[in-house]
């Protein structure tokens, strides 16, 4: 294929020839073409006027005096801000004057620039570089609009953005979707930049794009306000992307520019892979792959540029919707709220679809936890998983396509790179004579190398295309991919091939990692504190859990804080490794010498997924070196024997350890991820793993940095009173406490229980059958609660109650923060309440005369409509204004609404019931979490902490 680039920079000749020459072993054979080559439209100029202007200005350009013989078909406007690489079309026209709306310019000038390509009929295109325009974002209309979106007010169908966008003109809606879309990922962008800055790590909200990495410390403590704010940003945003999804999708797929025009949107639409909802990411992959279709359709037909201008978009597109519907299973992004709403909304089918999935819970349970939590959590990983399965499976047919239509444009040693921030993608024609040497394909950091004399079982000539795709996210799955890139290397001749190796020369993969991970620090051993206890061991010894459904590899890297010492590592799966004069009972073992050090001042040792697969456990020992053994063994390079002794171990100094476990994984036909046939190899590292495999498809690299394991062995060894006085003594101390605290709590709980009920109010009728609930909640001040008899009297539209009192013969009332329930008799509705009259007669001896009252809320049983009244006063002669009675006005919702209700309701909710230690001693009675249950999760919690500060601090 000869791109446009050989005759552009030709542009004085116009017949040329092609020429093939067959050579043969007897005679040479010439065949050859003579063609003339199209030449462009000319004579014509293009500009652009206003020169400034915002997103939404419309912009006039205006091309005349272009003329070609076979006849101009379009106008096409490309914008770009510093790369031209990253240049992206705009608009286009068959007519030379037209309208556009342009996409902000650089982010520092502002700075935008255009180039149109004006193509005539046989596709031939002439290139004007318009003037540089200066375009800032319409910040007041793009705020109007998510706001009128987020609070879903029936302004939105009149907002001048939302109107423009129901016109479904195709240069208009992409325009306004482009413009939209780079603002609302800086935003974006800013949101996470800002999190970051809290100490929210980057993994645990954002999946990061190619080229993208920071340096975040570790010290920065968590700022919790700030995740919060990060949320609602980010679910502001996520609900405006489901909105304008529509306006994309309802367009019509008609012309070639169309198509282009289209996948530029929804590249840009889905940069931001944090907030797309499972709506969006459905409708936006519907569309991506007709687009894809549709383009297949016109590859015979179409110039090579335009093909690889579509086909970057539409890859790019399907990159971020396998980054956007596997972030949430993976841990690396939220659920949104939008999605969570809509899993836990009882569908419309409900009651009448008895076998839909939504009423099956047995799907979302997790074991025989079937709590609403558990639920809710388990409807969107499983609606999720559904989703991510099925988007795996089009975005797959879509790169098949895609590669297709891109093959057709390339012959032998003629190559495409798609390079962008979301996705790698390298498609190089070969002849399998390659694979008679070693073959290395090098794709960013990843990298696939063959091994020699490769047989694929096809001629020496056959034409074969090599496929390397990197994508940001390895899809979700049994294995501990969440960090991982995709890496997927295919061999296509018509079809891909299936390529198989032996062991013994396997295919040799780098697979690289998230470059934002943030690899915890090393965890002390204070080794030299053992030397003052009694003990026998000859080895200070580990034990690590290694159970997994997969196999996987250890990583083990040491660091003495005295490099000169040497030690000795030994191991044993699931049994205790030993290792004296008289019993040699280990699986492997490892010198570490001062000359083995890495530039990090690290000891490393590995063990594969090969030993390591069908074991459940690994035990490890290391002792420190004396200065004979270290002289006898590191001095000697053909070590043959291991340094044994019967002597117990003294460690001279500390030294800091961590583990990590890795693991190399593919994709199989069901898109479940296996590990068989793979090998993790000894280069793997933080940042990348080393896998050989025996055969091709997607892979992606597993890591698991391991906390520090209890040597139980060495615990109760030593166990005894007198060696751990503080330890026992802090235990009978928690417990002494525990005791305590649990028989306050029981009895508490069972006067908890006399407080529930709803009382009816003694002076009820028989005869009257409307019934009101009311609901007294009495203050948490000092002396707010009363022995006075309270009366009142409610007003309604309809009528009006006699004095009513508030009494109870069972049980003590009106206490402090307490809630009082009581049903209210009358003979027919009042309608709409209007205000109560409320009052006691002060006869309460003493400071239980007075009474504080927070707020009631009265319930119409038979319509269940709430009334809300705001006192926040006391009834007392002594406080306040002394006065004993008050009306109080229902509160509409800006009394609701206003600071000192909601604290009150809010500090009381959070004290009372939100905060598991202070609720043991304030907890509501009609929750049915008891006080007993909160305090032992209170102390269950306090040994957890001590139990983890053990295993990650020692």
């Amino acid at each position: 294929t000869a791109t446009n680039q050989l005759f552009l920079l030709n542009p004085q000749l116009h017949l040329w020839r092609f020429e093939v020459t067959y050579t043969f072993i007897s005679e040479t054979s010439v065949s050859s073409l003579n063609f003339i080559i199209n030449q462009p439209p000319c004579n014509g100029s293009c500009s652009i006027t206003p020169l400034n202007g915002i997103t939404t200005s419309l912009f006039d350009i205006s091309c005349p005096d272009w003329f070609d013989e076979d006849g101009i078909r379009d106008y096409a406007v490309y914008a770009w801000t510093n790369d031209l690489t990253e240049q992206i079309i705009v608009a286009y026209s068959a007519v030379p004057t037209f309208q556009v709306r342009l996409p902000s310019g650089d982010n520092q000038t502002s700075l935008l620039h255009l180039i149109v390509y004006i193509r005539d009929t046989l596709n031939c295109i002439a290139e004007f570089n318009l003037s540089s325009v200066n375009v800032i974002p319409d910040l007041v209309g793009i705020t109007n609009l998510i706001n009128n979106i987020q609070n879903l007010s029936s302004g939105i169908t009149t907002n001048p953005i939302v109107q423009l966008l129901a016109g479904e003109n195709q240069n208009v809606v992409a325009q306004l979707i482009i413009s939209l879309s780079q603002e609302l990922n800086k935003m974006n962008n800013d949101n996470i930049d800002k999190a970051i800055s809290n100490g929210i790590p980057v993994t645990s909200i954002s999946i990061s794009p190619f080229g993208y990495q920071i340096s975040q410390g570790l010290s920065i403590p968590i700022n919790k306000s700030a995740l919060i704010e990060y949320n609602t940003e980010l679910n502001k945003q996520a609900n405006v992307r489901d909105y304008l999804i529509t306006f994309i999708t309802n367009l019509a797929i008609t012309s070639l520019d169309s198509i282009k025009l289209q996948a530029s949107s929804l590249a840009q639409f889905t940069k931001a892979t944090n907030q797309l909802t499972r709506t969006t990411l459905t409708l936006a992959a519907d569309r991506c792959y007709q687009l894809t279709i549709a383009l297949y359709l016109k590859r015979t037909r179409i110039p090579y540029e335009d093909v690889q201008t579509a086909a970057t978009q539409l890859i790019q597109c399907a990159a971020n919707l396998l980054s956007a519907v596997n972030g949430p299973l993976q841990q690396r992004t939220t659920i949104l709220n939008l999605d969570s709403l809509r899993a836990t909304t009882f569908p419309s089918d409900y009651d009448t679809d008895l076998e839909s999935e939504w009423s099956n819970l047995n799907l979302f349970a997790d074991g025989n936890d079937f709590s609403w939590e558990t639920i809710e959590k388990g409807r969107n990983i499983y609606y999720q998983s559904q989703l991510a399965n099925q988007i795996a499976i089009q975005m797959n047919d879509l790169v098949s396509l895609l590669t297709s239509t891109l093959n057709i444009h390339l012959n032998i040693e003629q190559s495409i790179l798609i390079n962008t921030s979301q996705v790698l993608m390298s498609l190089k024609t070969k002849t399998v004579e390659i694979f008679s040497n070693k073959y290395i394909q090098q794709i960013e950091n990843a990298q696939i190398q063959f091994p020699e004399n490769l047989n694929l079982n096809l001629t020496k000539n056959s034409k074969i295309s090599i496929r390397s795709i990197i994508e940001p996210l390895a899809p979700f799955g049994i294995a501990n991919t969440n960090l991982s890139r995709l890496v997927t290397f295919s061999v296509i001749e018509e079809n891909e091939i299936s390529v198989q190796t032996n062991v013994n020369h396997p295919i040799e993969i780098i697979i690289p990692r998230d470059p934002n991970l943030i690899i915890p620090s090393m965890i002390l051993q204070n080794v030299t504190s053992m030397n003052f206890t009694p003990y026998n061991q000859l080895f200070h010894l580990h034990y690590l859990d290694i159970t997994s459904s997969l196999s996987i590899s250890i990583h083990f890297e040491i660091q003495p804080l005295n490099i000169s010492l040497a030690y000795l590592f030994i191991y044993k799966f699931d049994q205790l490794p030993q290792l004296n004069t008289s019993i040699n009972n280990i699986d492997g073992w490892t010198l570490f010498c001062p000359l083995n050090l890495t530039n990090e001042t690290l000891y490393k040792y590995f063990i594969d997924n090969q030993q390591t697969s069908d074991h459940q456990s690994i035990i490890y020992g290391l002792r420190e070196l004396n200065s004979t053994e270290m002289m006898n063994t590191c001095s000697n390079t053909s070590i043959s024997s291991l340094p044994i002794t019967d002597q117990r171990f003294n460690f001279t100094s500390n030294y800091q350890l961590r583990i990590y476990t890795s693991g190399c994984y593919y994709l199989d036909k069901n898109n479940q991820w296996k590990s068989d046939g793979l090998t993790v190899g000894p280069l793997t590292n933080h940042y990348e793993t080393q896998c050989f495999s025996t055969h091709l498809t997607s892979f992606a690299g597993g890591f698991v940095i391991l906390p520090e394991s209890i040597n139980w062995n060495y615990v109760f060894a030593n166990a005894d009173f007198m060696k751990n006085k503080t330890i026992y003594l802090t235990v009978i101390c928690v417990s002494v406490i525990y005791i305590i605290l649990i028989i306050y709590a029981r009895f508490k709980d069972k006067k908890d229980i006399e407080k529930l009920g709803v009382t009816p109010l003694p002076d009820n009728h028989r005869s009257d059958q409307y019934f009101y609930q009311i609901i007294v909640f009495t203050g948490q001040r000092k002396g707010a609660e009363t022995n006075s008899n309270v009366h009142f009297i409610i007003y309604g539209d309809n009528d009006e109650t006699h004095i009513r009192t508030l009494a109870d013969s069972q049980r003590k009332i009106l206490q402090r923060g307490g809630i009082d329930s009581f049903v209210m008799a009358v003979p027919e509705s009042l309608g709409l309440l209007n205000c109560i009259r409320i009052w006691h007669d002060n006869t309460g001896k003493g400071s239980s005369s007075s009474w504080f009252l927070k707020y009631l809320i009265i319930r119409d049983l038979q319509t269940m409509e709430k009334f809300y009244f705001i006192s926040q006063r006391w009834f007392a002669v002594e406080k306040d204004d002394a006065k004993i009675e008050r009306i109080l006005p229902v509160a509409g919702d800006i009394e609701k609404q206003q600071f000192s209700y909601i604290l009150s309701k809010k500090a009381y909710h959070s004290v009372s019931d939100g905060h598991l230690w202070f609720s043991i001693f304030s907890r509501p009675p009609s929750n049915q979490f008891t006080r007993v249950q909160r305090c032992t999760c209170c102390f269950v919690l306090f040994f957890i902490s001590m139990f983890l500060n053990i295993m990650y601090y020692d």
